[in-house]
């Protein structure tokens, strides 16, 4: 039974440091031992002390491994069908940058309905630490942002900097702030250095240089540098197309950056930006326009609009489940192409007249879902930069997939383990097969069964596995649901205010 433990225990931590992207031998540098006691816990064969369980929770960020109170699972009873109305709650992507930006501006900051989630929590203790007053106004997550007048860089919160994905975005704003700064990163020096890399190529017109080693990025900037003609970003990434804008709003003179993501955070950031008096053009395209303002001083109000993939959480939730739901809020622009493979494959949904989010810009509708019979696409299912259908909401497709006639191609191009972990849901009676690191042929219909499992420590694929236990007939265990609590605020709650049965424990 003790070696059963230590293998569960193992593999718990080989999934945990792939997800975080290290290398055995660079895990091993943390935690000062080597590549060989890894290799040795990782298959099982090494006894474990509390004290050295608690470090490697503390080095991969994963409430997998900690000691204490313990994990929270989460154990369903099957088959649901929901019902009701639930709204969508506001972007977290969108938030997370905002609250990085909110660092280019020396007046307060109020942002309407934040989602109150891991990600959120780990930014506002960082920015605390800089001196940044921070304070949940009531209820509805309405946040209040004041910075002081100068930021104090040598005393930020490193361990709560290396829990958070988020903390390169501050690059672009600090850059205004200090000459000469240094970033906790969370990784080895490898995974730093590639992190960075096409964020340079953004930030380097604006005079930044950043070396990462020891685990930080120090950044020097010269101010004699300013962007000379059109930033071409080499990646259409979210983020390094937020931390370009952010670096060229305090430019006071005018920059294009090209290539640019138009994804729903980064339109987000625009609007928010022009309400600080920065001027943008070609919000929702591909190449931005925009001229800066020396210094960004008001008092701002800003809602950010509402969660695609959380939509796409809801929507596939209703599929799998064959529930008629209506889903309130659904901000359709970044939606329409999902739902219009959907309707290919025999979904079918009633919707409401558009209607504009509260940052006054975005379209929402409300969408009701009817039990359908689905079939597989007639072609492969892949994401693309928008407007194409967005790569956090490929896995979705994958639970959808099982239960619809015929078999399906999932191609996850973008991340290099991430399809991997669909794969759980043949644990779950499903008939899903690996063909290589990005792509998996799944064939339905599927009849879920209740099981046992431990939770992916990828975001994604983890609600995914929660989706098809509402289906599956009988109990179901998700052992170690932290990773969805970085992304999804109160989820198995709001799951449960529609029908569904879903408590969560601890062990004992």
């Amino acid at each position: 039974m003790s070696e059963d433990y230590k293998g569960r225990i193992g593999n718990l931590i080989r999934d945990a440091r792939k997800h975080r992207g290290l290398t055995q031998t660079q895990l091993a540098e943390l935690l000062a031992t080597s590549q060989s006691a890894i290799n040795r816990i990782e298959k099982g064969h090494q006894n474990l002390s509390l004290e050295m369980l608690a470090r490697i929770g503390a080095a991969l960020d994963s409430e997998i491994v900690a000691v204490g109170a313990g994990p929270v699972h989460l154990r369903v009873t099957g088959p649901t069908t929901l019902s009701g109305t639930i709204d969508v709650k506001t972007s977290k992507n969108a938030g997370v940058a905002l609250l990085c930006a909110s660092l280019l501006n020396r007046g307060r900051t109020v942002l309407r309905k934040v989602a109150r989630i891991e990600e959120v929590n780990r930014l506002l203790e960082v920015l605390s630490s800089l001196g940044v007053a921070t304070r949940w106004l009531n209820d509805d997550n309405d946040l209040e942002i004041i910075p002081p007048r100068d930021l104090d860089l040598s005393r930020i919160d490193e361990a709560a900097a290396r829990r958070t994905r988020s903390v390169i975005m501050f690059l672009g704003p600090l850059l205004h702030r200090a000459t000469d700064f240094e970033l906790p990163y969370a990784g080895g020096c490898n995974l730093g250095t590639r992190t960075v890399e096409p964020h340079m190529s953004a930030l380097r017109p604006f005079g930044l240089e950043v070396k990462a080693s020891d685990g930080m990025y120090h950044a020097q900037v010269n101010r004699n540098v300013v962007p000379q003609r059109p930033i071409v970003l080499t990646e259409r990434g979210d983020t390094v197309t937020e931390n370009a804008l952010m670096a060229a709003a305090l430019h006071p003179g005018t920059t294009v950056i090209r290539n640019a993501s138009s994804n729903y955070m980064v339109q987000d950031l625009c609007f928010y930006l022009q309400r600080l008096g920065v001027e943008i053009e070609g919000i929702g395209t591909t190449t931005l326009t925009v001229t800066g303002r020396e210094v960004i001083d008001v008092d701002v109000d800003y809602a950010p609009s509402e969660d695609p993939i959380e939509a796409m959480s809801l929507l596939a939730a209703a599929i799998v489940t064959q529930s008629e739901i209506t889903i309130q809020r659904v901000p359709i622009e970044f939606l329409e192409i999902e739902l219009a493979l959907l309707e290919e494959m025999g979904l079918r949904y009633e919707s409401s007249p558009e209607y504009v989010a509260r940052n006054g810009h975005t379209r929402l509708i409300d969408i009701t879902t009817k039990p359908s019979t689905l079939h597989a696409p007639l072609d492969k299912i892949h994401p693309m930069p928008f407007p194409g259908l967005n790569i956090d909401n490929l896995p979705f497709f994958a639970v959808i997939a099982a239960v619809a006639e015929g078999q399906t191609l999932l191609h996850d191009w973008v991340y290099e383990n991430r399809a991997i972990y669909l794969t759980d849901l043949n644990k779950l009676g499903g008939n899903v097969k690996l063909l290589d690191p990005h792509r998996v042929m799944i064939e339905g219909p599927t009849s879920f069964t209740g099981t046992e499992l431990v939770c992916p420590p990828a975001l994604r694929p983890a609600v995914v596995i929660l989706l098809a236990m509402l289906a599956s007939k009988g109990t179901s265990v998700l052992r170690s649901t932290y990773v969805i609590h970085r992304g999804y605020e109160d989820l198995a709650q709001r799951l449960n205010l529609l029908g569904a049965q879903i408590e969560s424990f601890r062990d004992i």
